[in-house]
């Protein structure tokens, strides 16, 4: 497989990056608690082999052209686990990502026969590709990313599209579609409810 062409930007996203209408979203942070745990990196792709990875600064997070793509209506956003990413990208730039399609929940859905949705699981099997998780625990806030970071925030988006096409095909098979759809959906509030403090499962008993 050819190397993947990876674009580092500070800042934001420029004007002249286009991704269609559909884009794979990930995003790096220095934990898990978006409250303490601050966002470093908005990693995208078009699916077409390359990334572009946006860091971000502490001083700030103004960056029109980031928020106004996870935004767009009309730009598709494919996340694996968007729970977090949303809910992080919503605190931390103070926008609602939408629309929204998350390879996690798909594959919750679709994969009945396990119970492994990881994403390194995910990849292996249905796309074929290894990822690395080297790098999953590291200083994303560091001034230079180094190659191997920047080679893992990219793996991380760099197959989402053919992902989410082997999770349709799934999806349509087994008469799950609308399921996915209503939960794609609802997790905008699953998002803001996290950031509200509610982690736990409120329809629970």
């Amino acid at each position: 497989m050819a190397a993947a062409k990876i674009h580092v930007h500070e800042g934001d996203l420029p004007a002249s990056v286009s991704f269609g209408s559909s884009v794979a979203v990930d995003s790096e942070t220095l934990g898990l608690k978006p409250h303490r745990d601050r966002l470093c990196v908005v990693q995208l792709s078009a699916g077409d082999g390359s990334a572009h990875l946006v860091q971000l600064s502490q001083t700030g997070y103004d960056a029109p052209n980031l928020k106004a793509l996870m935004a767009d209506p009309g730009v598709l956003k494919i996340f694996h686990y968007a729970r977090f990413d949303v809910a992080v990208i919503k605190h931390y730039l103070g926008v609602d990502t939408q629309p929204i399609y998350c390879t996690k929940i798909a594959s919750k859905l679709a994969r009945t026969y396990t119970d492994r949705h990881g994403l390194k699981d995910l990849t292996s099997e249905l796309v074929g590709v290894e990822l690395s998780k080297q790098q999953q625990s590291s200083d994303w806030a560091a001034a230079r990313l180094s190659q191997q970071q920047q080679a893992y925030a990219a793996s991380d988006v760099l197959h989402l599209h053919k992902l989410k096409d082997r999770l349709d095909a799934m999806l349509e098979r087994e008469g799950r579609m609308h399921l996915a759809q209503a939960a794609f959906d609802f997790l905008r509030t699953r998002a803001s409810l996290d950031l509200a403090g509610f982690e736990d499962d409120i329809f629970a008993h």
